[in-house]
């Protein structure tokens, strides 16, 4: 697992923006018979081709992507949240608008989808040459390379077969997720990627959701166009693996479907990563299918995190509340968008005992989600001596993350969690009674601090101090 930090991946492909406006529908408008939505949040994330790259970053991958945006706001929307994950990139300006899908949802559930772009956008041949000399500077760099064809017009024949004869020639895994009926463009690729709907237009007709007729015709599929590999992704039935060897089913990893958008590009982001990291190929499929289980049931195209697929390797699943600061904006925005009230405590709970329980479980009934800073080891040794702490920061984590009313769990470094807090800024911060208002850290980024009282008697120093008079 810890080789997915070193895997390099090269996205190529179609560049989106993703527009959310959320918000409470209680009404039906008086001009037609359409809910009224009351926004309340209004937020923009990467799309496409970037959002591959941004659950590559998630994952803790490094990630280059080449792309092409308009000459617009919204392009310098994407560049600076490429910037913010330091995902490099080369994106050619040109003069169609930049991609942008927006999506209202009242009440959680999608109303209206709008699209900004062009029908297809037409590349100039000297554009096409330009990015071909891109991939040739770039594809010597990584380990994998990702076509991410949304059939918008940027993945033409000459860029994706330039893309992938390139790659073959430097012994580079392609992997290929398509939405369009031209395949003869991907022709020797290592692995294509599609869904149920994609397989029956480039099949010409409709195909059915079960193992005998898409094994018939993956089959046909295979022979014909010479691919290594083909996966489809087959919603609540999970994935079909076929090969020269082998045809392998894989059921759905899914325990509750809320939002299927980005669920493909986590699958392609999840694949790349692991086939980077060595992993077989059996193995990156059955990940990325335990990976688009997790993403399915979080709103918006929110990307799996290498937290997420550590717990899945290890089958501890309480752990998935363990997440890191890379990956806490994209929590704060999910739980914004639902209106959840967010309090935030913190502490190095060595040793869990009463008053601890006490003190988080008031601490959780000031709102509706409880984020819980953790110190990590290197922090509590300088704040409470050499001898300390007894547990590890994983342990303490693991063990926090089997109580209910722990939600979140963020491990800091620094002596203090200011920076933390003010990445979060709760709706709640709570400290405990020992403190006065005025010396509570990070309070000025919180809208209200509560002291609670701790139980007098209970302390990891006493239980420690006992355990040693022994």
């Amino acid at each position: 697992m810890e080789n997915l930090k070193n895997a390099k991946t090269l996205v190529i492909g179609d560049v989106m923006l993703d527009t959310y406006y959320k918000g409470n529908v209680k009404r039906i408008s008086p001009e037609a018979p359409v809910p009224v939505v009351r926004v309340n949040n209004q937020f923009d994330s990467l799309g496409g081709a970037a959002n591959v790259c941004r659950n590559l970053h998630g994952i803790g991958s490094k990630t280059y992507l080449i792309g092409c945006v308009g000459k617009d706001q919204k392009s310098e929307i994407v560049t600076k949240k490429l910037n913010e994950l330091a995902v490099e990139h080369t994106l050619l300006p040109i003069d169609y608008p930049t991609i942008n899908k927006i999506r209202v949802v009242g009440n959680q559930q999608q109303i209206v989808r709008i699209d900004f772009e062009e029908e297809k956008m037409i590349l100039t041949p000297e554009q096409q040459d330009e990015i071909t000399r891109f991939v040739s500077e770039q594809i010597s760099h990584v380990d994998c390379v990702v076509i991410s064809d949304y059939g918008k017009g940027f993945c033409t024949e000459k860029i994706c077969q330039h893309v992938i004869e390139t790659a073959n020639k430097h012994n580079k895994t392609t992997i290929i997720d398509q939405k369009g009926r031209d395949w003869e463009k991907y022709k020797h690729a290592t692995i294509i990627t599609l869904n149920l709907k994609n397989l029956s237009e480039v099949a010409g007709k409709e195909i059915n959701n079960n193992d005998v007729e898409i094994s018939a015709v993956a089959e046909q599929l295979f022979q014909k166009y010479n691919y290594k590999n083909i996966l489809i992704t087959r919603s609540g039935k999970g994935m079909t693996l076929v090969n020269k060897d082998i045809i392998k089913h894989i059921p759905t990893e899914a325990k509750e479907v809320f939002d299927i958008s980005g669920a493909g590009d986590t699958v392609v982001a999840v694949l790349a990563a692991c086939l980077s990291a060595q992993f077989s190929l059996y193995d990156s499929v059955v990940l990325a299918n335990k990976a688009a289980g997790i993403v399915v049931g979080k709103e918006g195209t929110v990307p799996v995190t290498y937290e997420e697929l550590l717990q899945i390797v290890s089958k501890e699943t309480v752990s998935s509340k363990i997440i890191n600061q890379a990956n806490l904006t994209s929590l704060l925005e999910n739980l914004r968008s639902k209106n959840k009230k967010i309090v935030f405590t913190n502490g190095v709970f060595d040793i869990i005992h009463r008053g601890h329980i006490s003190y988080l479980q008031k601490a959780k009934q000031l709102g509706d989600i409880l984020i819980l800073g953790l110190n990590t080891d290197s922090s509590v040794k300088r704040i409470k001596g050499e001898g300390r702490p007894i547990n590890n920061e994983n342990d303490r984590a693991f063990v926090l993350s089997a109580y209910e009313f722990v939600d979140y769990i963020v491990m800091f470094s620094d002596d203090t969690p200011q920076d933390l807090i003010k990445a979060v800024q709760p709706n709640v911060l709570v400290k405990g009674a020992d403190y006065k208002i005025e010396e509570v850290i990070g309070r000025e980024f919180a809208k209200e601090t509560i002291l609670i009282d701790f139980q007098e008697g209970y302390s990891s120093t006493t239980i420690i101090n006992k355990t040693n008079k022994k």
